[in-house]
């Protein structure tokens, strides 16, 4: 096909683009501002929601967590932003308290309160949830 009979412009700077019939840019920084300015004009994606509320679970436990065990009332946390819905995984333990993770800080909701524990090796052991 020859590219003077339908002419196409950049998407990003709108100048007339020379070579393949099917290039949509003319140079690659044109491509990157076209896509981030894209991205930026969309709503949020649920996962980036999701990550970012992770991140930040994450944060808030490590800061209180500075010794692998703590007690911290629950509205401290959930002022902070903490939301407990969001969590990576869980583990059982023998007095049957399940303590969900973000990561490898953990949580359990005793009362008014979290108590809060770090992630050890001997947590891979399976216990079995019935």
């Amino acid at each position: 096909m020859n590219n003077n009979e339908n002419p196409k412009s950049c998407l990003s700077c709108e100048k007339l683009i020379v070579g393949r019939s099917d290039k949509r840019f003319c140079d690659s920084y044109c491509r990157s501002s076209y896509h981030y300015k894209k991205n930026l004009d969309e709503a949020p994606r649920f996962y980036n929601l999701v990550d970012n509320q992770l991140k930040k679970n994450r944060r808030i436990l490590k800061s209180y967590n500075k010794s692998g065990l703590a007690t911290v009332r629950s509205q401290i946390l959930l002022g902070q932003g903490f939301n407990p819905n969001f969590f990576t995984h869980y583990w059982k333990n023998a007095n049957n308290d399940i303590y969900l993770f973000v990561y490898e800080f953990g949580f359990l909701k005793k009362d008014e309160k979290f108590i809060l524990i770090k992630w050890q090796d001997y947590m891979l052991k399976k216990v079995p949830l019935g």
